[in-house]
């Protein structure tokens, strides 16, 4: 949770769309008049579905592009790491937010997401860390509007709530006009897996390759999720944990190894 007012709040923005990308924009805009300073540090190019990928085996360069504005040769955790240990080293950030990412990340989506990652990582930076995404059809035009309208509400909102160290919150904006969104719900994870759409094609030299396509298998029935809340025009709110472990398993392999 915030330890502040939010607009006392110095934030840090990243994403994996890239530091050029329009949802960082939108996400610089509509947060200005809200806090006190913000801070862009985010991949030079596209990382989408680089997940919690972390830069190990060449070097990492920083580029500065103006007012507290850098571009970092890596993926976003490579941002956010460099963003608080080095860039904002000696004034930490009060929060991390990342995106506005081009496209849902709903249900397993998560698992592989880059915009996810980069707010996971501030929040094993012991940071509070936020995610937003818009729900869009990838071939057509993105409802920025939507996100942009409802980009202060959802900080108000959350700005009230507590939520403890380990959590990071992933708010997903639906794919319809500002006017048609229903209301903000807290949903949690759905169920979507990408990866059923693979396309086999043939290189000139008679050699197969492989496309992943953007179809996910998905289920918007099930209630009280994000997909569902999202396929209704709803503002989707999901804590998520970064502790994966399974209690009631554990304590049947406890009880098991008494």
């Amino acid at each position: 949770m915030l330890t502040k007012p939010l607009s006392q709040c110095r934030v840090l923005l990243s994403n994996d769309d890239g530091v050029h990308a329009p949802g960082i924009k939108v996400l610089q805009e509509a947060l200005a008049p809200l806090v006190a300073e913000i801070w862009v540090v985010a991949p030079e190019s596209e990382q989408s579905a680089a997940s919690h990928s972390l830069t190990l085996r060449h070097p990492l360069r920083v580029r500065h592009l103006g007012d507290r504005r850098y571009a970092v040769s890596g993926t976003p955790t490579d941002s956010v790491l460099l963003g608080v240990n080095q860039i904002m080293r000696g004034k930490r950030p009060d929060l991390v937010i990342s995106g506005v990412n081009r496209g849902g990340n709903l249900g397993e989506d998560v698992i592989y997401s880059g915009t996810v990652a980069a707010a996971m990582e501030g929040t094993l930076l012991d940071l509070p860390a936020i995610a937003f995404s818009q729900v869009c059809d990838e071939r057509t035009r993105t409802p920025w509007d939507t996100s942009a309208h409802w980009i202060p509400k959802v900080m108000d909102i959350l700005a009230g709530v507590a939520w403890p160290p380990g959590v990071v919150m992933n708010v997903n904006f639906p794919d319809v006009p500002a006017d048609a969104v229903t209301g903000v719900e807290a949903c949690r994870q759905g169920k979507r897996k990408i990866g059923g759409e693979l396309v086999e094609r043939e290189d000139p030299r008679g050699e197969p390759y492989y496309w992943f396509g953007v179809q996910r298998g998905e289920d918007p029935s099930r209630a009280d999720t994000d997909l569902e809340a999202t396929t209704r025009g709803a503002i989707s709110l999901t804590p998520l944990t970064v502790d994966l472990t399974h209690d009631p398993v554990l304590a049947a392999l406890k009880a098991a190894l008494a």
